[in-house]
């Protein structure tokens, strides 16, 4: 295990460059910045289901549909790169709707554990099985371009982000809000309970494909482990920290985790071990996250002893 000091000056060093050379950490951390938007959309295709009450774990699903599309079409059609990614955005919103249909009857645990099904359906029946995809090995990706798929990266998260904080502020948003509250309640008020959970999940596929074409534009190798069931977890953790409450949360948790492993790689194995020690903290003392609903603030828990207010002195 590296020493603490060792660690701390890595850190120093990576603030110090963000502050004071931005042009020198962007050419250094291109990748790493392109990472945390890839992230930040994926985590933004799990504040749309989970903004609207439901908590589907089928992301990375669909992020591999958009994946292998792109590079499939790269390879076999050599059609240009924007044809590609919209193709697989549009097919993983297709299997949204194949998908979400016969699931969306379900509800809480029971939803997280279909869509679970469905990822492993798709990796196992799919991707680990078919020779076009690589039968498990993977794909090779020689059109990716690391450096200058960074610009377009960029420029879609914060174009997803303004989208999805729009959609919140109107109708959809509402509908969502009071479905999350209460399906019930929201059927008595004449919402399309249905319709709306469909859309929140289709839409979410559709942001996970659109980020799993861009991952693939970025990467020369196109594995089949990245949309795994740990992937899953990174991303629900993603909303968890930043929180779901706010469009901006999830962001923030993407970026946090994805920056921490780079920041920390000295400590090896025990990065996991750090990450979740924040993740607890957080919960206990922060549990909508980091950015919640009304901004950050800190939340002292119920257990947490309160001040002491002397009484004035009479004497």
């Amino acid at each position: 295990m590296p020493s603490s000091a060792s660690v701390f000056e890595r850190v120093v060093d990576f603030l110090i460059q963000l502050f004071t050379d931005p042009v020198g950490f962007w050419s250094s951390h291109t990748l790493l910045i392109s990472q945390i938007a890839i992230n930040s959309i994926l985590a933004s295709s799990m504040f749309v289901v989970l903004y609207s009450g439901q908590l589907s774990l089928a992301a990375p699903g669909f992020m591999a549909v958009g994946a292998y599309t792109a590079v499939l079409m790269s390879l076999y059609l050599h059609t240009p790169l924007a044809v590609n990614i919209a193709a697989g955005t549009a097919l993983a919103g297709a299997a949204g709707v194949v998908v979400g249909l016969p699931v969306l009857r379900l509800r809480g645990v029971f939803l997280a554990i279909a869509t679970i099904g469905f990822i492993e359906a798709l990796s196992l029946g799919v991707i680990l099985n078919l020779p076009i995809t690589g039968e498990g090995l993977g794909l090779k990706n020689p059109d990716a371009d690391p450096v200058g798929g960074i610009y377009p990266v960029l420029i879609s998260m914060a174009v997803v982000v303004f989208f999805l904080w729009r959609l919140t502020k109107g109708r959809l948003g509402y509908a969502w809000t009071a479905i999350r509250q209460d399906e019930l309640a929201a059927l008595s008020q004449g919402i399309d309970v249905p319709r709306y959970k469909l859309i929140a999940f289709v839409l979410s596929a559709v942001l996970a494909g659109y980020a799993g074409g861009l991952e693939s534009h970025l990467n020369f190798f196109v594995d089949p482990n990245e949309y795994g069931v740990p992937r899953t977890v990174q991303v629900l953790t993603f909303a968890v920290l930043g929180g779901s409450g706010n469009v901006i949360g999830p962001v923030v948790g993407a970026l946090f985790l994805t920056t921490l492993p780079f920041v920390f790689q000295q400590a090896g194995d025990y990065i996991g071990v750090v990450s979740g020690v924040i993740l607890i903290l957080v919960i206990i003392f922060r549990p909508q996250g980091i950015i919640g609903r009304g901004g950050f603030a800190f939340v002292r828990p119920r257990w947490w002893p309160r001040p002491q207010v002397s009484a004035p002195s009479t004497g």
